[in-house]
């Protein structure tokens, strides 16, 4: 399924927007970020533990926005790959969502592989 997540230009770099989406019959929550210019979606699940990566509505980035963070664990993941660099998940990615643009709006389509962790 697709899901219109934001217009062009409603994130500015270094801002998030969380949104909620079906796939294959099961209710995800995503967010979107703006990183150097560039947007990428994930689902927002940690994959150390199944739990948000936001404890505070929509904060995902570290306080010098250079990670994605995991508020519960603290894992820290680079915001254009999903990879995690920093605590327990090390070496695993988080679950991409695909984007992709038409006219101005920004489109997420469900990820190759739902989330089962």
């Amino acid at each position: 399924m697709t899901v219109t997540i934001a217009r062009l230009g409603e994130l500015r770099p270094g801002e998030t927007k969380k949104f909620v989406f079906r796939c294959d019959g099961l209710e995800l929550e995503g967010f979107l970020l703006n990183w150097g210019g560039q947007h990428h979606a994930y689902v927002n699940r940690c994959r150390h533990v199944p739990m948000s990566l936001d404890w505070v509505e929509h904060q995902f980035f570290t306080e010098d926005r250079r990670f994605v963070q995991c508020a519960t664990h603290g894992a820290y993941y680079l915001p254009d790959t999903g990879e995690c660099v920093a605590g327990p998940p090390c070496g695993r990615r988080l679950h991409r969502i695909p984007l992709r643009v038409e006219g101005d709006q920004i489109l997420g389509d469900c990820p190759g592989s739902l989330p089962d962790d």
